[in-house]
């Protein structure tokens, strides 16, 4: 199996113009395929409160059960990039939670990074995270967690052209 991509290699790939490819997973299996079909990374995301859990949303999935859905895909998929998706009020607290959080994707999950929502609103936090040595990926456009907040789930952040595509 090919070496892990780390950040550098993603920003080459970038640069280069490449695109990376990547999926979610929730689970060994999958994970496991995704590393063999040669995916540049895995995102476990929150979806999974909908996909796996049974959940009408994503806001009742906890660190705990990303925690858990983390590990499983990392077993799976030991040489790839894999990213850890913030759950709902794992990072909206307080600096200090949501490096406690983003921590224990690295400790318990070992995962490469984490994701969470949001744009300058969550800017103080993601500096706190990437101060304590954690890499972060944003995540704008369809943002599920703050449903609540904007009063449905439609993408933001997206630029459209005049055709509609």
């Amino acid at each position: 199996m090919a070496k892990k991509k780390g950040r550098l290699e993603l920003m080459q790939m970038k640069q280069a113009g490449e695109k990376a490819a990547w999926i979610t997973a929730y689970d060994f299996p999958t994970a496991s395929f995704a590393e063999a079909a040669g995916m540049d990374m895995i995102l476990v995301g929150d979806s999974l409160g909908m996909v796996v859990l049974g959940y009408q949303g994503t806001v009742p999935v906890t660190m705990d059960d990303s925690i858990r859905h983390a590990q499983a895909v990392r077993r799976g998929a030991p040489n790839t990039f894999c990213i850890g998706d913030m759950p709902f009020l794992s990072y909206q607290v307080s600096d200090e939670k949501a490096v406690e959080n983003a921590g224990r994707f690295l400790k318990e999950a070992d995962m490469d990074a984490i994701k969470l929502e949001g744009g300058r609103r969550v800017a103080g936090r993601i500096r706190a995270i990437t101060d304590a040595g954690i890499q972060v990926m944003g995540h704008i456009g369809l943002t599920p967690q703050s449903s609540g907040q904007l009063g449905d789930s439609r993408p933001r952040g997206v630029t459209r052209t005049a055709r509609g595509s």
